[in-house]
């Protein structure tokens, strides 16, 4: 597989750059597929295509406001951070020093040092070892090492509680594709209504569509709801680089499923329900979390699953997402759940029909 075969045409003026005033208002285009049809619908009209015995899964983390913007110490000059993750530590590992190894998926939560990050630092061929930043009066970090994608470890310093200190000093940080800030008024418009557990870089856009109403009405028609964890990182922010997508390897993320989680979905395949998906994070957490034979068992830890065309899909019977950017990881999922030909098709009567593009745009729903 080439990186060329998930190119299309993008017209930079059908990203969207704003939210629209009501979640539910959004475009949903419905990929059947089996045939590749295709229906235009609008999101509140979700529940036309769920069934009593059907289990939505959504994904509760939530964005941090990771994205500072200080000055290097003693010169002045102007850097911006991006904190992507509490950096994995190993036991060997001094929790001040070096590059950490990653932890592997288990049944465990990788031990982390919320005092060392893993970051992406602009300009970042001036920010080198050893550079002392400065946020304000409430933040300051020191970069120590570098890590194998490119980022930087940064190790922080807070006066106070730490998330009263972001709070303050930081900005949610939006995808470079979005250039109008957002007001004050639709800051919590790229959260989910739902975001629960801070750690994201990014939001899960496919949830972003949902009002807590219309889960209420969703909850009432007998079809289940769950959320799992995964904190969203690097790979949002890092092209594929390579031609031959088969040697792309993912950076890890955090994830957890818990017991609850497992029970649900066991019941609802069980019952002939279907596993539906909120995003392309709730389709790689589950399918990181299931053995060769499609079971589930409560999980804690990183994966770097890169799911393309070929992958065989244990859990997940449909998908609800946004459309995503051309020649990316994101997109490869997709394809690989519904075809790259019937995707591709999809986008292209998306966009001969001006859909909105990408987080703050219209979604897909995948049957």
């Amino acid at each position: 597989m080439k990186l060329a075969d998930f190119d299309y045409e993008l017209p930079t003026e059908l990203i969207a750059q704003e939210p629209l005033p009501n979640r539910v208002g959004s475009r949903l285009l419905v990929l059947h597929r089996t045939t590749g049809d295709l229906e235009h619908r609008r999101f509140g009209e979700l529940m036309d295509y769920l069934r009593p015995g059907d289990l939505l899964v959504l994904n509760e983390t939530r964005v941090m406001p990771v994205r500072l913007l200080g000055r290097k110490e003693p010169t002045g000059g102007r850097v911006e951070v991006l904190l992507l993750r509490p950096a994995p530590i190993s036991d060997d590992v001094p929790a001040a020093h070096g590059d950490r190894p990653s932890t592997k998926t288990d049944d465990r939560q990788p031990t982390t040092d919320d005092r060392i990050w893993e970051a992406l630092v602009r300009p970042g061929k001036r920010v080198r070892t050893g550079s002392r930043l400065s946020f304000g009066t409430l933040l300051s970090a020191e970069v120590f090492g570098r890590t194998g994608a490119g980022g930087r470890l940064v190790r922080l310093a807070w006066t106070g509680d730490f998330e009263d200190a972001l709070r303050q000093v930081g900005e949610v940080p939006l995808p470079p594709y979005i250039k109008k800030p957002l007001t004050p008024g639709e800051q919590d418009r790229y959260q989910t209504v739902y975001a629960e557990k801070p750690g994201s870089a990014a939001a899960p856009t496919a949830g972003l569509h949902f009002t807590s109403e219309l889960l209420d009405d969703i909850r009432e028609m007998g079809v289940g709801t769950v959320f799992i964890v995964l904190h969203i990182g690097l790979d949002t922010f890092r092209p594929v680089q390579v031609e031959n997508v088969l040697e792309h390897r993912m950076h890890t993320e955090f994830f957890q499923v818990g017991e609850e989680v497992v029970r649900a979905v066991e019941r609802t395949k069980e019952a002939g329900g279907r596993v539906i998906a909120v995003g392309t994070t709730v389709t790689r957490c589950l399918e990181s979390a299931a053995s060769v034979d499609g079971c589930l068992a409560p999980v804690a830890g990183e994966t770097d699953l890169f799911i393309h065309p070929g992958y065989q899909f244990r859990v997940i019977d449909a998908l609800i997402t946004n459309f995503h950017l051309p020649r990316s990881t994101l997109l490869m999922l997709v394809s690989a759940f519904a075809g790259r030909e019937r995707v591709l098709a999809a986008y292209r009567e998306a966009i001969r029909r001006r859909y909105r593009l990408f987080s703050f745009g219209d979604a897909m729903l995948i049957l």
